[in-house]
C-alpha cells in the first residue's frame, strides 16, 4: 500500500503470520466444561487455534452445550472424553497437539474423604496428563493452571510486602492447623504443581505453572462460578458468601483478583512465548474488603452494600505479585472496574442481581 506507515505494515504482517500459524496449531485443554477452562477454549478459537477440549462426558449435552455454542469454524473444536483417575485417559485428546493447557482439577470443598476425592485425583491426574504429553512427543510445551492457594498458606509471617514465585504453602501446616473446608483443595493444588514442576525436569518436558489469584468477570458456564459468587457477595447479600470472602483475604490482608479475561490470554501469552519458564503469580488487582465495599458502594449505588466491618483488616500486609509476569512482556487490560461492571452485568443476566 503506497504511502502507508511501515510500522503498520510490519504490525499487519505480524498479525496475519500469527493468525496462519495459530490455524495450523492444535492445543488440549482438559477440564474445558469449568469455568476458566471453558472461557480459554473461547479465547483460543477466538485467536485461531485448533482445540482439543477434555470433558468427563462429551454426550452430556447440558454440560457441554457452551462449548458447542461458542463462535468457530466447524472443525476447531473437538470434545474428547477423559478422567483424571484413569490412566491414559488423555492420550487421545493429547496426540497431535504441540501444547496443553492443563486446567482440569477437582474442586469440592467439602469432600467426604479428601485424600481420595480431591488430593489424590488432583496429583495423579496431573501426572497423567503430563505422561500423555510425553507419549504424544508433540508437545512443545505445558501450561499448568495451578492456584493461589498453592503460595499463601504458612504457619510463619516473616514475609516481604508481596508474595513471589519463591513462596509455596505448607503442607504440613494446612494439614494440621485449618479447620475449614477448602484445607483438601489447597493442599492439592500445591502438590500437584510441584509434582508437574519435578515431572517436567525429570522427564525433559517443558512445564511452566500460572497461579492465579481469585477469577472474576462473565462466563459461559451453565452455572455460576464460585469465584464470581463470592466476590460479589457485598452486592448480593448471601451471608454465607460473605463469610467466605472475608476468610479469603485473611492470608494477605486483601482479597487479590483478576478478570477471567485477562487470567486465559496470560495462559496463552505463556503457551506462546518460550523463554518463559517455571512459576507465574497471575494478578492484576489487590483491595481489602472494607475498602472494596465503600468502591461497589458508591459504583453501585443502587445495591444496599454494608460498609462497616469490626472483623477485617483495613490494609493489606502482603500481595501475590505478578512482577515478573508483566516484566516477561505480559500486560493486564481490565482492573478494578471492569471486573466488577463485566461480573454485575453477569449476575444481572443470571438473574441473581436485579
Amino acid at each position: 500500500m503506497e504511502g502507508a506507515n511501515p510500522q503498520i505494515l510490519k504490525m499487519a504482517a505480524e498479525i496475519i503470520h500469527d493468525q496462519d500459524r495459530r490455524a495450523t496449531t492444535t492445543v488440549c485443554v482438559t477440564g474445558a466444561s469449568g469455568y476458566v477452562a471453558s472461557w480459554l477454549v473461547k479465547c483460543l478459537l477466538n485467536q485461531g487455534y485448533i482445540v482439543h477440549a477434555t470433558v468427563r462426558d462429551p454426550e452430556n449435552e447440558a454440560k457441554v452445550r457452551h462449548l458447542l455454542d461458542i463462535p468457530r469454524d466447524e472443525e476447531t473444536l473437538k470434545l474428547f472424553r477423559a478422567e483424571l483417575s484413569e490412566d491414559g485417559s488423555f492420550d487421545a485428546a493429547v496426540a497431535g497437539c504441540a501444547g496443553v493447557f492443563h486446567v482440569a482439577s477437582p474442586t469440592e470443598f467439602a469432600p467426604k474423604d479428601p485424600e481420595n476425592d480431591v488430593i489424590k485425583p488432583a496429583v495423579e491426574g496431573t501426572l497423567n496428563v503430563l505422561q500423555s504429553c510425553t507419549k504424544a512427543k508433540t508437545v512443545k510445551r505445558v501450561v499448568v493452571t495451578s492456584s493461589a492457594a498453592a503460595i499463601a498458606m504458612k504457619e510463619s509471617e516473616d514475609q516481604n510486602q508481596y508474595m513471589d514465585e519463591s513462596c509455596w504453602t505448607d503442607v504440613d501446616f494446612v494439614r494440621t492447623k485449618m479447620s475449614n473446608s477448602s484445607w483438601a483443595y489447597t493442599v492439592s493444588k500445591t502438590l500437584a504443581e510441584q509434582a508437574a514442576l519435578q515431572y517436567g525436569k525429570e522427564h525433559d518436558l517443558d512445564v511452566v505453572t500460572i497461579i492465579p489469584v481469585i477469577v472474576v468477570g462473565s462466563s459461559i458456564t451453565p452455572t455460576i462460578p464460585i469465584s464470581v459468587q463470592l466476590a460479589l457477595s457485598l452486592l448480593t447479600g448471601i451471608p454465607s458468601d460473605l463469610q467466605v470472602l472475608k476468610e479469603l483475604q485473611l492470608p494477605s490482608g486483601a482479597l487479590s483478583l483478576v478478570h477471567v479475561d485477562d487470567l486465559c490470554k496470560a495462559h496463552i501469552f505463556l503457551m506462546e512465548n518460550p523463554s518463559t519458564e517455571g512459576r507465574y503469580i497471575c494478578n492484576a488487582t489487590d483491595i481489602p474488603v472494607a475498602q472494596l465495599a465503600h468502591y461497589l458502594s458508591k459504583r453501585y449505588p443502587e445495591y444496599n452494600v454494608p460498609t462497616q466491618f469490626e472483623d477485617v483488616p483495613v490494609i493489606s500486609k502482603l500481595n501475590p505479585s505478578s512482577k515478573k509476569l508483566v516484566e516477561s512482556g505480559f500486560s493486564f487490560k481490565l482492573g478494578l472496574d471492569e471486573i466488577f461492571d463485566d461480573a454485575v452485568k453477569y449476575l444481572k443476566m443470571k438473574g441473581m442481581l436485579n
